[in-house]
């Protein structure tokens, strides 16, 4: 082989495989920032007496933010039957926020200054659960267009949606530390069959990493694997079990008004899935052909 056509090979193969990469670095990277943006502000907000049970039931109203971003953004439309749904799920999402609020404003044994400031705080934790779940519906719509492009490929992106937006922990490196020193600080827990004993913040810390992954794969894997109905119908069925546990293992404050805002947020769910519509589908055999004589 000539020299010089290999040194042809070496320029164009090595250069036209550095503008693919850096245009797939680049969608990545929207979609990681966007993902990192999510997580930090979700998580934030719950120092915003913003208390768990609303915190999920909040996230529930992604398929509100998901709409109204795909008639802008897509210039989709939808039926009647999805408005109604949607509506459903907004109404339970305001019976909710609206008892939540009227909880941090009449604690007994706040003063009337304490009172308005722990409701101050409350509204900006509302205003972090809006903004992350708007962007988080638009970082959905991105990801749908990208997997249009590219492909569907689940290990890339939990890879590279985890790894990239590693650095950006720097920037939270002193309350990091701060909790470090906290969770060293805390009781000793000796962990059953290894018999190590550690602080048991940490053991909880671990655990949560263990599952989180578990979870987060398992729904990579859904959107790659099943239809959107099938992924939204079992994140909203997760949502729901996680929102029971929630109430009943740490006794979270839920009146009848958050259990109805809650039906409202679930049914109108399920009514946007068209879910009953997919299980007789399903149900149903398909119709015998007639045998000719």
């Amino acid at each position: 082989m000539h020299p010089a056509f290999a040194v042809g090979l070496v320029f164009a193969g090595c250069c036209s495989n550095v503008i693919f990469l850096e245009l797939l670095a680049r969608y990545y990277a929207v979609m990681v920032t966007m993902f990192f943006t999510v997580s930090v502000v979700n998580n934030y907000a719950l120092n915003l007496n913003i208390a768990m049970p609303l915190h999920m039931i909040f996230r529930s109203g992604s398929l509100i933010a998901s709409m109204i971003l795909g008639i802008i953004i897509l210039k989709k439309r939808y039926s009647v039957f999805k408005y109604t749904s949607i509506a459903l799920v907004s109404v339970g999402i305001f019976v909710c926020t609206f008892m939540s609020a009227k909880q941090v404003t009449s604690q007994p044994s706040m003063s009337e200054n304490d009172g308005f400031q722990a409701f101050a705080w409350w509204l900006l934790g509302i205003g972090a659960l809006t903004f992350a779940l708007l962007m988080s519906a638009r970082m959905g719509i991105f990801q749908e267009t990208l997997y249009k492009q590219f492909g569907k490929h689940s290990k890339e992106a939990l890879f590279y949606n985890h790894a990239l937006p590693l650095p950006g922990f720097l920037f939270l490196a002193s309350d990091i530390y701060e909790h470090a020193v906290l969770f060293s600080k805390s009781e000793l827990y000796q962990v059953p069959v290894i018999g190590v004993t550690v602080p048991i913040m940490w053991f909880y810390l671990l655990m949560n990493v263990i599952t989180q992954y578990v979870c987060i794969r398992g729904v990579f894997i859904l959107t790659t694997e099943c239809t959107s109905l099938t992924v939204t119908l079992v994140v909203t069925l997760r949502k729901f079990v996680s929102l029971i546990f929630s109430i009943l293992y740490f006794q979270n404050p839920f009146t009848l008004w958050h259990w109805l805002g809650t039906l409202f947020v679930f049914t109108g769910t399920l009514m946007y899935t068209e879910v009953w519509n997919h299980l007789g589908a399903t149900k149903s055999p398909p119709p015998k052909e007639d045998k000719e004589n």
